[in-house]
């Protein structure tokens, strides 16, 4: 048969069996085992299960940022702002904390600045129709920027002592709290996107806009909502981050908006929008945490990692075109 006569079967009349095993998520799955047998082998201390469990502050924070990001870019946009809105949300945070506001207090502080630095991204775009790209570069230097101005080159510590909790504590063994958590964020905003009507909405948004609004989707309501929640997800990652930490500075979480966009685009996420899954961001999150991690412990310096993150996001912008290749 020639190159021009080729059958090309449709995904929809391929076995089940056929479909997984050509997904990308089969293909991540084998990337994450491959690399957590390759780490196992290159340290002795990998295996260990107090190792295991501190490798996975490498990547929960960012992956709960990275799911509604992966909503957010299914639906044709993008927020660069999320580092911004951590930086912000701790440093109110901690002005909150030196005057005395309990941890209940902090947590409230911590998600509602987040909802509005989201909600402020969301304005911008929905109402003004500016690109959601330039918006949140823009808010990425202002958020951050307050946070320098409040700060300068000082540090909030004094948080109450129950507030480690959620970036130190754990449920159960080596079970942390925020591992936890990031399981039950990956859950929800799988339900979210792959079972109701709002996430069909993401989708068809995502694929064809105007489409979606002659459908009746009330498209920049939709928009706006992610964009809402983008910066709760940020808020969120504020609170963990900060109680790990124990402390606020304005440089804290920087670069990490590269990190997180390109943990959602190694999980199959089409960075022009339209297509992706929330398992593929999951994985994502794993096969990232376990690179880092294990260069980690052989002692590999941190601007090795950022060449690494960089080289990542390239080959996943040029390897889903090869794959789909492959796969007819």
């Amino acid at each position: 048969m020639t190159q021009e006569n080729k059958l090309i079967i449709p995904d929809r009349l391929r076995s089940p069996l056929e479909q997984r095993l050509k997904s990308w998520e089969s293909l991540l799955m084998l990337v994450a085992i491959t690399i957590f047998v390759a780490n196992s082998f290159a340290s002795p201390y990998f295996l260990n299960a107090w190792n295991l469990s501190d490798a996975t502050f490498n990547f929960t924070e960012k992956a709960m940022i990275a799911f509604a990001m992966a909503l957010l870019i299914i639906s044709g946009e993008i927020d660069l702002s999320v580092a911004s809105i951590i930086a912000l949300a701790s440093t109110a945070m901690g002005a909150a904390a030196q005057v005395g506001i309990g941890t209940e207090g902090l947590i409230l502080v911590g998600l509602t600045v987040g909802l509005m630095c989201g909600a402020t991204n969301g304005v911008l775009v929905t109402r003004f129709g500016l690109p959601s790209i330039v918006v949140t570069i823009g808010t990425m230097s202002l958020f951050r920027g307050i946070s320098f101005i409040i700060l300068g080159d000082q540090a909030y510590r004094g948080y109450p002592q129950d507030f480690a909790y959620f970036g130190q504590g754990y449920l159960w063994w080596v079970i942390s709290f925020e591992f936890i958590l990031f399981i039950i964020l990956a859950i929800v905003y799988g339900i979210i996107l792959h079972m109701t009507n709002f996430g069909r909405a993401v989708y068809a948004i995502g694929n064809n806009p105007t489409g979606a609004l002659f459908s009746g989707i009330r498209v920049n309501r939709v928009k706006f909502i992610l964009f809402l929640l983008t910066g709760l997800m940020s808020g969120v990652a504020a609170i963990c981050l900060t109680s790990r930490l124990g402390s606020t500075r304005p440089s804290i979480a920087f670069g990490w908006e590269l990190e997180i966009v390109t943990m959602v685009v190694l999980g199959g996420v089409n960075i022009l929008g339209g297509s992706g899954s929330i398992p593929g961001v999951l994985i994502a999150a794993f096969v990232m945490g376990l690179v880092t991690f294990g260069l980690g412990l052989l002692n590999v310096p941190g601007i090795v990692m950022s060449i690494v993150i960089g080289a990542l996001l390239i080959s996943v912008i040029a390897l889903p075109r090869l794959w789909s290749v492959w796969r007819t």
